[in-house]
């Protein structure tokens, strides 16, 4: 059991809960329909990667390899570039903030944070004999 990603899947994951009921009751009135979607898929990446580390703190039991560790650190890394902005950009444009062009490459580099994390996973599980 590697705790750190225990403890960081179940935060995020309450995280998610409570984000989610924030962007279907308090959002529907400020954010058009578009917008709204694009924070509901932060909302669903986020859960998807909750599990995800909370899946791999249960596996660094059976497989304790450094693998697990970077695929918790990615995994984190992801849900905040990737789902944070997620949720600012639509914020922002609703307020009617420009979003700097460096601030769009925060969220297609949280993706890839996601996929080197499931990559680690998957090294960790070929790694063991």
């Amino acid at each position: 059991m590697y705790k750190p990603a225990l403890i960081s899947g179940t935060l995020f994951a309450a995280l998610a809960v409570t984000l989610g009921a924030f962007g279907a009751h308090g959002l529907k009135q400020i954010l058009a329909a578009d917008q709204l979607q694009v924070f509901d898929t932060g909302v669903k990446y986020q859960f998807y990667h909750s599990f995800a580390l909370i899946l791999a703190g249960i596996l660094f039991a059976s497989f304790p390899f450094s693998n697990i560790r970077l695929a918790t650190i990615f995994f984190i890394l992801g849900i905040v570039f990737f789902s944070g902005t997620l949720y600012l950009f639509p914020l922002l444009e609703a307020k009617q903030v420009a979003i700097p062009v460096f601030g769009r490459l925060l969220t297609p580099i949280g993706g890839l944070f996601f996929i080197i994390g499931w990559i680690e996973l998957f090294l960790a599980i070929i790694k063991k004999k």
